[in-house]
C-alpha cells in the first residue's frame, strides 16, 4: 500500500459543497491500494503512520508521534482520503498509467478496512468519500510531506 502523509495544521474534504471530513492538527493521509495488497499491508501502514515521529518536541526536534503531539498525551487527527492516483506510473510518456492500482472493489474493501482499523485505535479519524470528486484543503505544517510504501510480503525475493 502507498500513502502520502502530510503533517497539517488543519485539513478538510468537501464533496458537493458539503464538508464531509475535517481535522485540526494532525495528518492528512492519501491512501492507495495496489495489486497484491492485503489487510496485512493495511495494518503495517497504519502502525507506521501512528508511530512516525514527525511532530516537534519541546526542543523543536521532530521526536513525537501523532499519538503524543505535545509530549503530554494530546493526540492529533487523521484525515484519510483514498487516492488511486498515487499508483501512477509516469516513466513511459506523458500520460500516467494507473495499472498498478488495485481494482476498485479491492481498493474500497482495503480502504474501508484501513479506516475501521484506524478508528479502532485512534480517537480522531475523519475521511473523504471513496471514488467521489473531492476538494481537499490543507495547511501543510512545516511543510512536512512523507511518501510511505508497505510492500506485500509475496513480493519479497521475487
Amino acid at each position: 500500500m502507498l500513502a502520502l502523509l502530510q503533517r497539517v495544521s488543519r485539513a478538510k474534504v468537501t464533496v458537493d459543497k458539503e464538508v464531509i471530513g475535517e481535522i485540526g492538527r494532525g495528518f492528512l493521509v492519501l491512501v492507495c491500494a495496489e495489486h497484491g495488497d492485503t489487510r496485512a499491508e493495511a495494518d503495517k501502514l497504519l502502525a507506521k503512520i501512528l508511530k512516525l515521529r514527525v511532530f516537534s518536541d519541546a526542543h523543536g526536534k521532530m521526536n513525537l508521534s501523532i499519538q503524543n503531539l505535545d509530549g503530554a498525551g494530546t493526540v492529533g487527527g487523521l484525515l484519510l482520503v483514498s487516492q488511486f492516483t498515487l499508483a501512477a506510473e509516469t516513466t513511459g510518456g506523458n500520460r500516467p498509467s494507473f495499472t498498478n492500482a488495485a481494482a476498485p472493489a479491492l481498493a474500497r474493501e482495503l480502504f474501508d478496512y484501513f479506516v475501521a482499523q484506524a478508528r479502532a485505535v485512534h480517537p480522531i479519524v475523519q475521511t473523504g468519500r471513496f471514488a467521489a470528486d473531492m476538494a481537499v484543503e490543507l495547511v501543510n505544517d512545516g511543510p512536512v510531506t512523507i511518501p510511505m510504501r508497505v510492500v506485500p510480503v509475496a513480493t519479497f525475493g521475487a
